[in-house]
């Protein structure tokens, strides 16, 4: 999934980056309205993330647009801006979600995925990713590999589409904790082994290149090679 995020707030724009990228996402960022309206034509985003105050053409201007323009793409709107007028304004600028500065990180997530789900389900897109000759199907936890269905538990499915929205990274084991069991009480640690052990037989049958490789005292990788 991808994602512009539009604001001119660096020590904003940047750690929220960073989170969103943390999430699974690809995140281009813009600093003022201009280049985020080029980007935003010249790319085919799943969300648009955009503050209504920026430098040379305001988020509003911008939304108007990109609507005039054809473009769908859901938009969520960061502003300070917080009173029913306001409101009004940017939903009927074509705005999809608003959401008040100071806000919640939890929040955000929350309404940045319902945003995708629900443009998903209106462009009856399913979420597949490809690593190699691996297809994953998120939404019916269901792998493809040379020909063969694989079918996956719910963790095994979270798993995978981690592994693979980050492939090529190293990724370490309170990462992967974090991601699988953010709102559960943690696991013990040979919970993690287990689970890619199970992965592994799955994915990687006899005769098969290995995907899921260990990185010794730190974590895992998904991809080909060692």
């Amino acid at each position: 999934m991808r994602i512009l995020l539009v604001d001119d707030q660096v020590e904003l724009t940047d750690p929220l980056s960073r989170v969103l990228k943390r999430e699974g996402y690809e995140v281009d960022v813009a600093y003022e309205g201009q280049s985020g309206h080029q980007l935003a034509m010249q790319s085919d985003y799943d969300l648009l993330i955009l503050d209504w105050m920026l430098p040379h053409q305001s988020g509003l201007e911008l939304c108007q647009q990109l609507r005039s323009q054809g473009k769908t793409t859901p938009v969520l709107f960061l502003t300070a801006k917080d009173t029913l007028d306001d409101r009004v304004m940017g939903l009927d600028a074509g705005a999809d979600d608003y959401l008040v500065k100071p806000f919640e990180l939890r929040e955000l997530l929350a309404r940045v995925r319902a945003l995708l789900r629900r443009s998903a389900t209106e462009t009856n897109a399913p979420v597949r990713l490809r690593v190699a000759s691996l297809e994953l199907d998120v939404e019916n936890q269901l792998a493809y590999r040379n020909g063969r269905l694989i079918e996956l538990s719910e963790k095994e499915t979270q798993l995978l589409d981690y592994f693979m929205r980050h492939s090529g990274q190293l990724l370490t084991h309170g990462e992967i904790y974090q991601q699988l069991w953010q709102d559960e009480e943690q696991p013990s640690s040979n919970v993690l082994a287990a689970l890619v052990r199970l992965l592994r037989r799955k994915i990687e049958a006899p005769g098969e290149a290995p995907l899921i490789h260990t990185v010794y005292g730190k974590g895992y990788r998904l991809g080909e090679g060692s």
